[in-house]
C-alpha cells in the first residue's frame, strides 16, 4: 500500500518528526539549496506541505507542487505563506493558533516585568561585581499603570487577562472597535501611545503592518514609557526604536522578536534599557508539544477532506 507523500520543508520538533515518519512517506528538505532540486525532481508526487511559520511558503513553491492538497503550518505567524496562491487551488491551509496563546502573553508580562523592574539589567550588575560598588539604579513600578495592546485578538486578550492581576487600566487599538471587549478603545494608535505607559504589539505581522510603530508613535510613548513586541519584528520601525532608545526618547523596550531574525542590530545589544529575547515567546514544553498535536491534526484533517482544527483561511 502506498503511503502518502508529504514534503517536509525545514527541520521540526524530533518527537512530530517521528510521528509524522510513522504515519506518512515524508521527504525532508532541510536545506534551501536543496528545495529547488527536490522540487524539480519529485514536485508533482507531494501531496501535502508541512512548514512553519518563519520558513512558510511562498506562490512559486505552491505553484512547483501541483498534486498539493494540504498545507500543516507548525507556529501561528502567516506572513510567510502566501495564502491567496493556496486559496486559488482549492489548497486546505492549517496552522498552530490558540494553543500558544498562555505562553506569548506569559512572555509578554516577564519583558513588561523585566525591563521596567530592570530585572536583567540588575543581574548583570551583580554578575559584574558591582554591587559592591554602589547601589543598582531606581527602577519602574508596574503595578497600577496603563496598558496599551496594539492587536487585541487572541493573545492580546490573554495579555488584558494578565493586566488585570497588576491592577493595571488597558486599553487597545484594532481596525475596529470589539463589541465584546470590556477595555477602552482608542481609534488610533497614536492616541493609545500617548496615554500608554506600556504599549505591548501583538498584532499580525506582513505588509499591512510593516513599520506601524513608527517614530511618531514612540515620540508618542514618549520618555516614561516602554515597548513590548511579541508579534513580529517587521511591525516596528527597528532603526526608528534604536534611536529613540538611545536618546532617551522612550524608557526602555522588551523585545521578542526582530526585523532580521536571529540577526540582532550591535545598536541593540549595545544597550541597557532594551531586553532582548530569541523569539522564544512560545517556547515551552507544553506548548510546542501542543502545536506539534495541531500541526498533526490539521493534516490529518485536511487529507480526509474535513474542516481542520484550526483553518489559516
Amino acid at each position: 500500500m502506498n503511503r502518502i507523500q508529504i514534503l517536509q520543508r525545514g527541520r521540526l520538533l524530533p518527537a512530530l518528526e517521528a510521528r509524522l515518519a510513522e504515519a506518512y512517506d515524508v521527504h525532508v528538505v532541510a536545506k534551501e539549496e536543496d528545495l529547488g532540486a527536490c522540487v524539480a525532481a519529485r514536485g508533482g508526487e507531494f501531496v501535502a506541505l508541512v512548514t512553519s511559520a518563519p520558513v512558510g511558503a511562498d506562490a512559486a513553491l505552491i505553484a512547483a507542487l501541483p498534486g498539493l492538497k494540504v498545507i500543516s503550518s507548525f507556529g501561528v505567524g502567516l506572513d510567510a505563506l502566501d495564502l491567496d496562491a493556496a486559496r486559488r487551488r482549492g489548497i486546505a491551509v492549517g496552522y498552530t493558533p490558540d494553543v500558544l496563546n498562555d505562553c506569548v502573553a506569559d512572555t509578554a508580562f516577564a519583558l513588561v516585568m523585566d525591563v521596567a523592574r530592570r530585572v536583567a539589567e540588575a543581574d548583570r550588575f551583580v554578575r559584574r561585581g558591582d554591587w559592591p560598588r554602589g547601589r543598582f539604579p531606581l527602577a519602574t513600578r508596574v503595578s497600577g499603570k496603563r496598558l496599551g495592546i496594539l492587536g487585541m485578538g487572541r493573545i492580546g486578550r490573554v495579555i488584558a487577562r494578565r493586566a488585570s492581576g497588576f491592577d493595571m487600566a488597558v486599553r487597545y487599538h484594532n481596525r475596529r472597535p470589539l463589541a465584546d471587549s470590556p477595555h477602552g478603545y482608542e481609534a488610533t494608535l497614536k492616541g493609545l501611545a500617548e496615554w500608554a505607559d506600556f504599549l505591548v504589539v501583538a498584532s499580525a505581522g506582513g505588509a499591512e503592518t510593516r513599520g506601524l510603530v513608527s517614530r511618531e508613535i514612540l515620540d508618542a510613548l514618549g520618555p516614561q514609557g516602554f515597548l513590548v513586541n511579541v508579534a513580529r519584528g517587521s511591525v516596528v520601525d527597528e532603526v526608528a526604536l534604536i534611536d529613540a532608545l538611545q536618546q532617551g526618547r522612550i524608557a526602555g523596550a522588551g523585545l521578542d522578536v526582530f526585523d532580521d531574525e536571529p540577526h540582532v542590530p550591535d545598536a541593540l545589544i549595545a544597550l541597557d534599557n532594551v531586553v532582548l529575547l530569541p523569539h522564544v515567546a512560545s517556547n515551552t514544553h507544553e506548548t510546542r508539544a501542543a502545536m506539534a498535536r495541531r500541526v498533526e491534526d490539521n493534516l490529518a484533517a485536511g487529507l480526509a477532506g474535513q474542516p481542520m482544527p484550526s483553518a489559516a483561511a
